[in-house]
């Protein structure tokens, strides 16, 4: 046990744990006599994603085409659905957002009841930050530069 400790102690691999910090979203009641602030929401539904500011939908993207989209099977032998949600015209309509509200960091991800969790994940990653291809110059190459969007994301259930 001597010998055996010590030798298990030095042999461990330690790992690193990433943690995601969600905040949670505010209640409707308060003292607060703040000018109104832009609340993006992203809806993430069934049939597709939605983009609203708390009191109505500004954009609706629907589901891609599974004839467009090539669907990966994992080891489980699950179809991997989150391929049919168009996140790039997520993120540039984000993008727009961002610039003409550059200050604002928070955004709220709501969910349906039966959204894979994958889809959620890679909707968070573009909500919170995305890549823009930058031209190059004479005999440059093109660089994608990566924007940071919205980096503050609360989740919730949709409405």
């Amino acid at each position: 046990m001597v010998v055996l400790v010590p030798f298990l102690l030095i042999t461990a691999v330690f790992s690193r744990i990433t943690i995601l910090e969600l905040s949670l979203p505010t209640g409707a009641g308060g003292a607060d006599n703040k000018k109104p602030q832009l609340s993006i929401e992203v809806i993430v539904r069934e049939k597709g994603l939605e983009i609203g500011n708390g009191k109505q939908v500004l954009a609706r993207f629907p589901l891609l085409k599974e004839s467009d989209v090539e669907l990966p099977v994992d080891d489980e032998g699950h179809v991997d659905t989150s391929k049919l949600y168009d996140l790039e015209l997520l993120s540039e309509f984000l993008i727009k957002i961002k610039g003409k509200y550059p200050d604002k960091t928070d955004a709220v991800v709501l969910m349906e009841p039966n959204i894979e969790y994958r889809v959620l994940i890679r909707v968070m990653d573009a909500v919170r930050s995305t890549f823009v291809r930058q031209q190059g110059g004479e005999g440059e190459g093109d660089v994608l530069q990566q924007v940071v969007l919205f980096p503050d994301i609360s989740i919730g259930d949709a409405p």
